[in-house]
């Protein structure tokens, strides 16, 4: 934060850089510092009965306020400012507070999707084609709701939300396909076969010892031959099972990568068909994002970086490009500075928009369970400088923020009764 200097009320113009010693329920902005803009603003900040504000020279497009004028009773229209101010920050905090419930029905959603996946998974070989029915609602609904909404806002789930930890994995990477599948507009008869294959693609792992699966130290190489094997146990699973060639192709072409260095077969680029090679890109962040080894995990920007910079040969290019747009540049879980130097997490992007994420507020002035949620669409002054690792956080704001170990994904397509099958 640059030094500041204090000026009075009196001497505020439009393209001074304020900072305003109030606590944030005392003011009705979305930050305590700012760059004026309208008259309204210095109208509204005189009203807030401060004496002084802080003023900062070097973020200002001006460098020296109006003259300092004689001291004068405030005007009777100041004083009726008041009103207004407190309608706005009741505003506020009453959209804040829809946001909140917008988020528990999200959470609540995301919960019962994953407490279905496993009842599907429970009794998968015992009730074959009545839960591969089940399996194909399911995925039909999330289609259908990603499909139809006109804006698709994609939120950070919580950790550990309902114990279910197991089946994120297979939530996330059915969810993030279908994302990319609504942007390349994937024609609608390939859209179920993509989400049978992402949420089965890992099927043939039911075949392997725990002990590999769960194994935080490096495999031997007879461990990974061995691993590699559940791609054709999921083949095997899925002829049981009776799915369509299409999402069978999933299963088996998961771990096929472009460059050839991926298996069972080493194919390489168009030789890998394009529903596989979506929920490669899927399943190759969801990895990065939560390996067996949590020490070891990316953070959802480091990941993303890595994906779009290194390992970029061993995806589909324009399909990579699809991926890192819908995710934004900072996805969901990224530790962020805003150019006003406040500290944040980005918690929701919209798809549409995906420069303008929501982002938790650090304020050590509000209580964690009521942290501020900005929306940088609406917020056109400040915009967000970098990313941070959870790592070079102080302690205080990482407990505050609370980055998640498990980075998990859920859309939000608006109210159920309002998100109507367009396909």
């Amino acid at each position: 934060m640059s030094d500041h200097v204090n000026i009075s009320t009196d001497q505020l113009r439009i393209g001074l850089y304020v900072i305003l010693d109030l606590k944030w329920f005392e003011h009705p902005f979305a930050f305590n510092s700012f760059k004026i803009k309208t008259a309204d603003q210095i109208a509204t900040i005189r009203s807030l009965g401060l004496k002084t504000v802080g003023y900062d020279p070097e973020r200002s497009d001006l460098q020296t306020p109006a003259p300092k004028a004689p001291p004068a009773a405030p005007p009777p229209a100041e004083k009726a400012d008041i009103l207004p101010t407190l309608a706005a920050k009741r505003a506020l905090i009453e959209k804040i507070k829809h946001q909140r419930e917008a988020a528990a029905r999200i959470g609540h959603a995301f919960v019962d999707t994953t407490v279905v996946i496993r009842d599907i998974n429970k009794d998968l070989y015992a009730k074959p084609a009545e839960k591969v029915h089940q399996a194909t609602q399911l995925v039909n609904q999330i289609a259908d709701s990603i499909l139809s909404a006109p804006e698709l806002a994609l939120h950070l789930m919580a950790d550990k939300i309902g114990g279910e930890e197991m089946y994120f994995h297979s939530l996330t990477v059915t969810m993030l396909s279908l994302m990319m599948a609504r942007d390349i507009k994937l024609p609608p008869e390939h859209i179920t076969a993509l989400g049978m294959g992402a949420l089965f693609h890992d099927i043939g792992r039911t075949e392997i010892p725990s002990r590999i699966l769960l194994k935080k130290e490096p495999l031997t190489h007879a461990e990974q031959e061995l691993y590699k094997m559940h791609c054709q146990y999921g083949v095997d699973i899925a002829a049981r099972l009776q799915l369509t060639p299409s999402a069978t192709s999933i299963i088996q072409e998961h771990h096929e990568l472009c460059d050839g260095s991926g298996y069972p077969k080493g194919l390489s680029g168009d030789r890998i068909r394009l529903l596989p090679r979506i929920v490669a890109i899927a399943n190759h962040y969801d990895e990065l994002c939560n390996p067996i080894n949590i020490a070891a995990a990316l953070t959802p920007h480091e990941a993303l970086s890595l994906m779009f910079t290194k390992l970029r040969a061993k995806f589909d290019p324009k399909l990579l490009q699809v991926f890192v747009r819908c995710l934004g540049v900072y996805p969901p879980g990224t530790i962020v500075q805003l150019s006003n130097g406040v500290i944040g997490m980005v918690a929701t992007i919209n798809a549409a928009k995906p420069l303008k994420p929501t982002v938790v507020i650090y304020d050590e002035d509000i209580p964690k369970d009521e942290a501020i949620l900005v929306d940088m669409e609406t917020e056109t002054d400040v915009n967000i400088a970098k990313a941070i690792k959870p790592a070079q956080l102080p302690r205080e704001i990482y407990a505050y923020l609370n980055p998640r170990q498990n980075v998990s994904y859920y859309f939000d397509a608006g109210e159920p009764d309002k998100a109507k099958a367009k396909r």
